[in-house]
């Protein structure tokens, strides 16, 4: 067999590359409507389909992203208050950036799974996993830990990040601290920040 021949049949049984994010997803818009003092987001369950995520799950997340009371029933939700395509299409994407996308890789091809009482986006394409947080309501959210580059916060590491990091929560943040062990209580000195991700270092 010659070079040519073998380099095709390698590539041939090689998996094919992982697209990008925003390729690999194709969430509809949310359709939003007011219906006196409430609101309806009434594609909300093709945005869970979508998303490969149960409707009552994202559901409760716009509630706490919102501050507010709803109701979900089949396939439309229903929300105390007034509230614009901008505020569903917001809420959507932070249900995608906490409960879909993979941290690691930035692929969207996870799994959410509940271990030992806590939630766990774990990522088929690169094997990486994380916790994931409750989230926190816009009401609420000025009364929960914040994190600001360059600082130092003790954390409590919970979890393994698949670089071998430990993974910590503050507030809304997860935070991946390298040098940091599961079980252990670190000075974590914060280097970076994306949405509610946080790398640090044992101080």
């Amino acid at each position: 067999m010659n070079y040519e021949s073998a380099l095709d049949r390698a590539y041939d049984v090689l998996p094919d590359q992982p697209r990008e994010a925003g390729e690999r997803l194709s969430i509809p818009d949310p359709e939003g409507q007011t219906d006196g003092a409430f609101t309806r987001l009434t594609n909300l369950e093709s945005i869970a389909d979508a998303l490969s995520r149960d409707a009552q799950h994202l559901h409760s997340a716009i509630q706490r992203e919102f501050g507010t009371n709803g109701q979900f029933d089949g396939g439309e939700a229903r929300y105390n208050g007034s509230f614009d395509i901008a505020d569903f299409q917001a809420a959507v994407d932070a249900y995608v950036a906490e409960y879909v996308t993979c941290s690691e890789c930035g692929l969207p091809d996870t799994v959410l799974k509940t271990e030992d009482g806590v939630d766990m986006l774990r990522c088929q394409a690169c094997g990486a996993f994380r916790p994931v947080s409750k989230g926190s309501s816009n009401t609420t959210q000025q009364n929960t830990p914040t994190l600001e580059e360059g600082e130092t916060y003790e954390v409590k590491i919970t979890g393994t990040g698949r670089e071998g990091d430990g993974v910590a929560e503050r507030g809304k943040y997860t935070i991946f601290v390298s040098g940091a062990r599961e079980g252990q209580v670190v000075n974590a000195y914060i280097e970076s920040i994306s949405g509610t991700l946080a790398f640090g270092r044992v101080q």
